[in-house]
């Protein structure tokens, strides 16, 4: 559903980007009216009075062209299943809505830019933080080492350096970071909360 949905907004407005069909400011009016815009949060006027509320959601369905959405969507098609698989739907959506908005909540604080932010990407280092909680958690209750875990983390840091290397320094790492952090504590309030876990919460 959520790559559906995603897809589906790149599609029309590629195609209005085309000309195929509406308008060609389409684009320029889902990100005015969709991204998330930092500013919107201290003294910017806003479009319409929700919408330094809902774009801390609407920003994960809207993309900055078809590699941004493909690396997104095949991203969340290989964690979500994984996620879900140990989480179940509830848990994957409550992890997923968690990463969204800590992933804005950290591109506000920790960003300066003017710029606006937009895609997925927040929401899925959520879901790889709530995988690595769990590894972290299966291990400690196994006694065994964190090196993997940890590991799994400096590869994301250097990912995270390269691909802000390579795109002159135009990612937004801030979302990266929080919507880890985010997914990784939501992970962690889900477990806690499942039938299905200890009675001793991490």
């Amino acid at each position: 559903m959520l790559i559906g949905l995603c897809c589906l907004v790149e599609l029309v407005l590629a195609a209005a980007d085309a000309g195929m069909i509406g308008t060609t400011r389409w684009r320029g009016l889902a990100y005015q009216n969709g991204a998330f815009w930092a500013g919107l949060l201290s003294d910017w006027r806003p479009n319409y009075a929700a919408q330094p509320y809902v774009m801390f959601l609407t920003h994960a369905f809207l993309h900055g062209g078809f590699g941004h959405l493909i690396g997104n969507m095949l991203t969340l098609a290989f964690l979500g299943p994984v996620v879900q698989g140990r989480a179940g739907m509830g848990g994957f959506l409550v992890i997923y809505a968690i990463s969204v908005i800590g992933g804005a909540a950290g591109f506000a604080v920790l960003s300066s830019t003017p710029l606006p932010m937009v895609g997925a990407s927040g929401a899925l280092f959520g879901l790889a933080g709530a995988l690595l909680y769990w590894d972290w958690s299966d291990r400690r209750r196994a006694n065994q080492h964190f090196w993997p875990v940890l590991r799994m983390i400096l590869l994301l840091v250097v990912l995270n350096v390269g691909m802000w290397l390579m795109l002159d320094g135009y990612l937004a790492w801030e979302t990266h970071l929080a919507g880890f952090v985010a997914g990784w504590t939501a992970a962690a309030m889900v477990s806690c909360r499942s039938r299905h876990q200890s009675d001793v919460c991490d």
